[in-house]
């Protein structure tokens, strides 16, 4: 399709000729104009009004979010799962419960002087006692292989906030070490290692946001060849992620935080914040290159650009709001802080955006870098290599989309024998100092796995025929091999008598056959016939195990509802949209295969072994259980960007007369560029999330890059061109009841085209 714009009509004989223009001309002054240029109009007019209500809008914002503060998640077991249940009793019960750290004293070489780690465990016996933070010190432990001495410390006050804590018995930790330089004093516990896993993932993120912007400015200014052009995406991308954090304290007094919250608002907002500024603004500058005038070029982009933004806004925002169906309250969190930056970044891409271009006009263009400048704007048309790369696609459609679909369905094949696991301390990564202290210590001093919480809440007046029906399941456990048995149970009974748990170990870790077996024998057989027999009692059965199966099987039952709840709404968004049961229908399946391909490269990735050295991570023979369901919506969504923007491209070549064929390649080798350069950002910023420590960080990563890619080459080069070229005008086919009054594309070679109109 040439550059010409299709604005004038004339009446001939029984139809509508289209005759193109010289240049780009508005509406008719009679006719309604639609929200987005008349907002980008005012905006466009009023500047300054615009700019400071945006700056005024992120401070508000961000102070007033760090006034209120965030209130986060206490307690994250689902209620609706047996472990919930068991933790809620185990609260009601008000036991005290206090954290426990470990100090281990090894010789750093040969044998342990026991002498002088007497003296060390005397010395920090007494430090440790007259600490506020230590509640009571137990006597040192020696191992089997008597070549170490471990030290109980249990500290005061509450578990949760142990981490915040820790720090003075970690001081006299190193105090006893510089005093015993022969030896290897550690301190190994639960507050410790929080405290410790806190630490790195905060460098983690300091150090992802540190080289994520660089690296964005970098490819923005490839994109647009010019310093303040590229500025602006990433001035509106921050802002916007600023202005959603501070929204997100308030929301979470409803709806509370989760810990990794702020990681993902920066996440999806530098995603979609770039996104939609640079579908906007290289809109901007192509109508200007045709010659239209500044604020005649903001009003194109506005009703074009600006109305897939707000398309593909919506259509972000239902696949994010897919993640409050696992009625979870991490997944509703961080569904809130999605949804947030989303709605922010299209606010700010409809105002303050074409403020800013009709303030700066053509110095949004300048400085220019010289080479930069030449291979973007500098030039005109598009660049050739997309019009050859599109070329097996539009030539041989049939060919192209079965090599290509077949290599997709063979790329998420591997998904089908996706195993799901929560990692575990032992999991951690070794590049965490106190995980070498961690894996001395149990070294030294064999875990022999975990426990099973029995929880039991009945009356005080039933307190003896707990006691009796806890003494037969005791008595149960101890002839089944499937329970640890060199230690017995631990039974403990709240102050009012009404709460009772039991601990039962078992010679397993989270995840394994042995502990899924325990589980199901507990919670199906022993405990409904001993604690189970007692009436008007509540009981269930929690622990890590418990929580890990549960968790496991809550992400299994919900993300079949995610899905078809995503799928239905964003085929609404896309029928209402584009009125074309085709189009739809194409957008719904070649996400579905780019998102399946993707979870493909997790497992062929991460439950095996050969990419370790690569990535550097130590394998799980698993996929992080939370992932699967948060990269569907946020896969899901992302990639509906890239669609929305690419075929509402291809409609307004179609109505503007092209046959679909020509339609295809000018809409795609018009928008190649813009989605190259988004593709390049999202990538760029999710590999940087590759790199970091803990597993489900570079799961995350490695799962958004690969989609990322897979859906800005193979899915929007070869599969979405391949489906249109084939469907021809059957694309915008529409029943009645759904054509409304939109303009409707008529078969080829019919002379029927009215104006310009966007998707």
């Amino acid at each position: 399709m040439s550059d010409k714009t299709y604005d004038v009509l004339h009446h001939e004989g029984a139809g509508w000729r289209a005759v193109p223009s010289a240049a780009p001309s508005l509406p008719p002054s009679g006719m309604k104009r639609p929200m987005t240029v008349r907002v980008a109009r005012w905006s466009a007019v009023h500047p300054w009004r615009a700019i400071a209500a945006w700056v005024l809008f992120v401070i508000l914002c961000s102070v007033g979010g760090g006034m209120v503060g965030n209130k986060t998640i206490v307690n994250d077991s689902n209620p609706r799962t047996e472990s919930g249940r068991a933790d809620r009793i185990v609260t009601s019960g008000n036991f005290p419960d206090h954290a426990v750290e470990n100090l281990l004293f090894t010789a750093r070489s040969g044998t342990l002087d026991r002498t002088a780690a007497q003296a060390a465990v005397d010395e920090a016996t007494h430090s440790l006692r007259s600490l506020a933070q230590v509640d009571t010190v137990g006597a040192a432990v020696t191992s089997a292989d008597a070549k170490a001495l471990l030290l109980p410390v249990t500290m005061a006050g509450d578990a949760s906030s142990a981490s915040s804590r820790v720090d003075r018995l970690q001081a006299v930790t190193g105090a006893v070490q510089n005093h015993y330089p022969g030896l290897r004093v550690e301190e190994v516990g639960d507050a410790s290692l929080e405290k410790a896993v806190s630490k790195a993932l905060g460098g983690d993120l300091q150090k992802a946001e540190l080289i994520s912007i660089p690296i964005t400015l970098v490819i923005l200014l490839v994109a647009f060849g010019a310093l303040i052009a590229a500025g602006v995406p990433l001035l509106l991308s921050l802002t916007s992620v600023a202005a959603s954090i501070g929204l997100a304290a308030f929301a979470s007094q409803v709806i509370p935080s989760s810990d990794s919250l702020s990681s993902v608002i920066l996440l999806i907002g530098m995603a979609v914040g770039v996104d939609y500024s640079l579908f906007y603004v290289r809109r901007e500058r192509e109508e200007r290159a045709k010659g239209a005038g500044r604020l005649e070029a903001i009003e194109i982009a506005a009703e074009t650009s600006g109305h897939a933004v707000v398309v593909s806004g919506v259509a972000v925002t239902v696949a994010m709001a897919g993640m409050f169906i696992a009625r979870d309250a991490t997944f509703s969190s961080l569904a809130v802080g999605a949804i947030l930056v989303v709605a922010v970044a299209v606010i700010g891409s409809l105002t303050v955006l074409p403020a800013l271009l009709a303030k700066l006009g053509r110095w949004v263009d300048r400085p220019r870098i010289p080479f930069l400048w030449r291979l973007t704007a500098g030039r005109s048309g598009s660049p050739r290599i997309w019009s050859a790369l599109l070329k097996p696609s539009l030539n041989r459609p049939r060919a192209s989309l079965a090599v290509a679909a077949l290599a997709l369905v063979a790329l998420a094949i591997p998904a089908l024998s996706m195993t799901l696991k929560l990692p575990t301390s032992s999991d951690l990564p070794r590049s965490i100092p106190i995980m070498k202290s961690y894996d001395r210590l149990l070294a030294s001093f064999p875990s022999s796995g975990q426990t099973h919480t029995v929880a039991i809440k009945a009356p005080a007046a039933a307190l003896p025929q707990v006691r009796t029906a806890i003494a037969a399941l005791e008595a149960r456990v101890a002839g089944d091999p499937l329970f640890a048995h060199d230690e017995q149970p631990v039974v403990r009974t709240s102050a009012d008598h009404t709460v009772t748990t039991v601990h039962i170990g078992v010679d397993a870790q989270p995840g394994t056959p042995l502990a899924a077996r325990s589980l199901a024998e507990l919670r199906k057989v022993l405990v409904p016939q001993t604690i189970g027999t007692i009436p008007g009692v509540k009981y269930a059965v929690g622990g890590d195990i418990g929580g890990q199966a549960d968790f496991v099987s809550s992400m299994q039952a919900s993300l079949p509802w995610v899905i078809a709840f995503v799928l239905g709404l964003t085929l609404i968004i896309m029928l209402i949209t584009f009125r074309s049961i085709a189009i739809a229908l194409t957008a719904i399946s070649l996400n579905l295969l780019s998102a399946g391909a993707a979870f493909g490269v997790l497992v062929l990735v991460f439950q095996h072994h050969w990419a370790e050295g690569l990535l550097g991570f130590h394998s799980t023979g698993a996929v992080v259980a939370w992932l699967p369901l948060f990269l569907f919506v946020v896969l899901f969504g992302l990639s509906m960007d890239y669609h929305v923007f690419v075929v509402s491209r291809i409609r307004e070549a179609a109505l503007a007369g092209e046959p679909t064929k020509d339609a295809v390649r000018h809409g795609i080798t018009t928008s190649a560029g813009v989605v190259t350069s988004a593709a390049a950002v999202m990538i760029a910023v999710f590999s940087v999330f590759a790199t970091l420590t803990t597993i489900d960080m570079k799961q995350l990563g490695v799962g958004l890059a690969a989609a990322i890619l897979i859906d800005a080459t193979i899915v929007r080069i070869v599969l979405l061109p391949s489906v249109m070229t084939m469907l021809g005008s059957r694309n915008w086919s529409a029943p009645s009841w759904l054509s409304g009054k939109a303009p409707q594309v008529p078969y080829e070679g019919a002379p029927v085209f009215p104006s310009r109109v966007s998707a």
